[in-house]
């Protein structure tokens, strides 16, 4: 009877990815189906994490958060939880030995977006990590199924594509950032200085890391490697519409894809990636 406990947080954590993130939602339709409800998984954790520090306004986030933490690591050791989205992670993390490492650099950085901190490159080198490169990781480990020499492998693209799709989101952001949640993450950036020229700084980096991420994506297996090559596509068409905007645009409202041309893209890449891939 416990697999319709299962099933249920599973289709929760679906649900989270579905809600919050069509893009992401496409991307994971794109993976072979043994591999989707471990994606939704992580997805749906990480998400709720998200929401703590960005969006609960007027409760204790640092309290939330506490409890978040001690709460996923006593569902991890008693591999069980009521709480349907970390059931579905907590079976996921040990399903593919996810390691408990990458897991605690996550919400480290999540416990830095309760601060006001001025980013220099260290802190900045060690958001991003947290943030999104470990992330990154933990879909690894999914895509691998858990074989150590394969994630040894792939493990500094998928670190690239993750710090990528980081750097953009910043960009993409940066109003709510800024003049909601007073962050500002580029570092040694003042906000209020930001031009084109810092602008066209950051996405060198970025385009330095995408360039790199590829490289790797062409060498995921066959299971993953098409849903996280238009989870790439998304991006790059996110990106190139930032580049498109001036940095005075960027900090005064937030860059999106609408929904019709994120599907025009799933069309797309499927082309592209059948020629380019296979």
């Amino acid at each position: 009877m416990k697999k319709l406990f299962d099933d249920l947080s599973y289709r929760v954590s679906k649900e989270t990815t579905k809600q919050y993130s069509t893009s992401f939602s496409l991307g994971i339709l794109a993976l072979s189906p043994k591999i989707r409800n471990p994606i939704y998984a992580v997805y749906g954790y990480v998400r709720l994490a998200d929401e703590i520090v960005d969006s609960f306004h007027g409760y204790d986030k640092e309290r939330l958060l506490m409890r978040f933490r001690e709460e996923t690591f006593q569902a991890l050791e008693d591999k069980i939880s009521l709480n349907p989205i970390l059931q579905a992670f907590q079976d996921t993390v040990h399903l593919f030995n996810i390691d408990l490492n990458l897991i605690r650099q996550f919400l480290k950085s999540m416990e830095m977006d309760l601060q006001q901190i001025d980013y220099n490159s260290e802190l900045y080198n060690e958001y991003i990590l947290g943030s999104a490169e470990v992330v990154g990781l933990m879909c690894l480990q999914i895509f691998v199924e858990g074989n150590p020499s394969e994630f040894e492998r792939l493990k500094p693209f998928a670190m690239k594509l993750g710090s990528a799709f980081q750097k953009v989101n910043f960009l993409r952001d940066m109003k709510d950032d800024y003049q909601i949640l007073g962050r500002s993450y580029f570092p040694d950036v003042d906000i209020s200085f930001f031009d084109n020229k810092i602008k066209s700084d950051i996405e060198k980096d970025i385009e330095a890391d995408f360039k790199e991420a590829l490289v790797g994506i062409k060498k995921l297996p066959g299971s993953s490697r098409f849903g996280v090559y238009l989870a790439y596509r998304y991006y790059i068409s996110l990106f190139r519409k930032i580049k498109k905007t001036s940095a005075h645009q960027i900090i005064n409202q937030r860059i999106r894809i609408s929904n019709s041309r994120k599907i025009s893209l799933m069309m797309s890449s499927y082309v592209q990636y059948k020629t380019s891939f296979l």
